[in-house]
């Protein structure tokens, strides 16, 4: 049965809770504690799929395949391997987050709780579908909540920013739809792992050859064209330079407890994107556009860095720094593509770079909600303020708060012994024998980081108070806020110094990924092999 597998149900479960949110729709109370409450089930239907996923494994685990609508290439397909099992750990830890952030907005109603519900079932069909049709669904459906949450609960110039990230994102979208009919015309399947198969055989470019010879076009002049039209969908996502321009205005304009939902869960569906799809279809491709590639994603680091020094205004840059953090995947992401089924003794550095580029997505994803939330607590205590300049020697009315916001800066900073270091230490480690002028150039995109974060530190934490603080101080956090923030702030400390809870449960995806490339076929006969050498299992179709 359809619904018997573990990620259907957990896909099934954000969904339904959103109905019955919207049915207590007259009483805010109840509608956000069972908000809450679904999704703390979410996240422990992600802790159980983590403690049965087999980290040894390289296969597709929790795999679901039936027969849907067969004559257009429709199929229920749907499992995951340690990407999607990470990404479903952190969208139920951001939601959860940003609900429980939630709590004491009044503006915030029972729509709002629905919304973010829908947003999460979403989310969680993004990361486990298989099926282009089925998966461009899930892609959707988070847009249309994201849409109303920017546009219902923004600033002052929310409609402009939701217009703005809705037609970014919906251009994305079209250019992936465009393509994947041409790659359905050509192969005859809108299956992730079939279309994978393909191109590492060889047969995907001679497939459109044959389909739109009557362009005139040659058959890999074609394979780039929708290269670039895919690369462009997951590039807005994530986003990446100068694709970005949506971003800074939505972040800013969304209340923060939104941009808590969107930096920390929505902008990885991008890096998902890149992995998942845009690596093993377009191998080929991405390998003969690697180096404007590479400079994409420098500027990814680099000038959004640049952008950040020169923001007033705390959300904006913190948005910029989004994109900046990003870069760095998106970097490691080029080099593993550039190396695979190269020669083996770059293992150790490709690994590297893939497990460091995991590690980055989770710590982005968990910092830079926990700082968005921090904004939220800010702009709440004193009357939606959020310029550098409304603030000064905080750290002598609300120690508290700013030693757990001084935690996360340090994260977001690299700082050792936090979460944001493993991940970017391992892709550096993996950049720089494989790629060293790129990680050179990187490097300063860490120097600018560490300027525009150290500067926020400076002049929100130190210096002298601002006579609004003298006169009214905002008060420290309050003992359900310290409970509230201390998971998160725990779990930043524990992935700093122990990486390998995450690292450990990605070693079997890891290892094929960066392995040389196999033969099309393996000798299993359940088993077949997608252009990263990455093996999955073929699972027969039910009816």
């Amino acid at each position: 049965m359809i619904f018997a597998g573990p990620l259907t149900w957990l896909t099934a479960l954000p969904f339904a809770g959103a109905f019955a949110v919207l049915a207590l729709s007259r009483n805010r109370a109840l509608a956000r504690a069972l908000a809450i409450l679904i999704a703390v089930a979410s996240l422990l239907g992600t802790l159980a799929l983590w403690v049965h996923f087999n980290a040894a494994s390289s296969g597709m685990q929790f795999e679901q395949q039936y027969a849907w609508a067969s004559s257009i290439g429709l199929t229920y397909h749907v499992g995951i391997d340690g990407l999607g099992l990470l990404l479903l750990v952190l969208s139920a830890i951001v939601v959860l987050m940003s609900l429980i952030a939630s709590w004491s907005n009044p503006a915030h109603g029972p729509v709002y709780f629905a919304l973010v519900l829908f947003l999460e079932c979403g989310l969680f069909g993004t990361f486990t579908a298989l099926n282009f049709l089925h998966w461009f669904l899930y892609w959707e459906l988070t847009l249309i909540p994201a849409f109303f949450l920017v546009r219902q609960w923004g600033g002052a110039k929310r409609a402009q920013a939701s217009l703005q990230f809705f037609l970014y994102t919906m251009v994305g979208s079209v250019a992936l739809l465009v393509a994947f009919l041409a790659l359905y015309l050509a192969a005859g399947t809108f299956d992730f792992l079939a279309l994978a198969q393909w191109a590492h055989q060889g047969q995907l470019t001679a497939a459109l050859q044959q389909q739109f010879a009557w362009t005139g076009w040659s058959g890999s002049s074609l394979a780039l064209l929708l290269f670039w039209a895919v690369f462009l969908g997951f590039a807005v996502k994530t986003p990446v330079v100068p694709f970005h321009t949506w971003l800074p205005a939505t972040y800013a304009e969304a209340s923060s407890e939104t941009t808590m939902l969107l930096t920390g869960a929505m902008s990885k569906m991008g890096v998902y994107g890149f992995l998942r799809i845009l690596l093993p279809i377009f191998p080929e491709q991405m390998q003969q556009m690697l180096t404007p590639l590479l400079w994409l994603a420098l500027a990814s680091i680099v000038l959004p860095a640049l952008a950040a020094w020169a923001q007033r205004d705390l959300k904006r840059t913190f948005a910029y720094s989004s994109v900046n953090h990003l870069g760095y995947c998106v970097l490691g992401i080029c080099v593993v593509a550039r190396f695979t089924g190269a020669d083996p003794s770059l293992l150790l550095e490709k690994s590297a770079a893939l497990t460091g580029v995991l590690l980055q997505i989770f710590s982005h994803g968990l910092t830079a909600a926990a700082l968005f939330w921090f904004v939220a607590l800010l702009e709440r205590r004193n009357q939606g303020k959020r310029a550098l300049t409304d603030f000064g020697g905080l750290r002598k009315i609300v120690p508290v708060f700013c030693g757990l916001m001084g935690i996360a800066i340090f994260a977001s900073l690299g700082l050792p012994g936090l979460n944001g270091f493993p991940g970017e230490f391992l892709i550096f480690k993996g950049v720089f024998p494989l790629a060293g002028w790129a990680a050179a150039l990187a490097l300063l995109g860490l120097l600018f980081t560490a300027v525009f974060l150290l500067a926020v530190l400076q002049r929100v934490f130190f210096g002298p108070m601002r006579e609004s603080q003298q006169q009214a101080p905002m008060p420290d956090l309050t003992a359900a806020e310290r409970f509230a923030f201390a998971p998160v702030i725990a779990l930043m400390l524990v992935l700093g110094f122990y990486p390998q809870l995450i690292a450990g449960k990605m070693t079997g995806t890891v290892a094929q990924w960066t392995a040389p490339q196999a033969a099309p076929l393996q000798t299993a006969a359940n088993t077949v092999t997608n252009p990263s050498g990455y093996p999955v299992r073929a699972t027969e179709a039910h009816r």
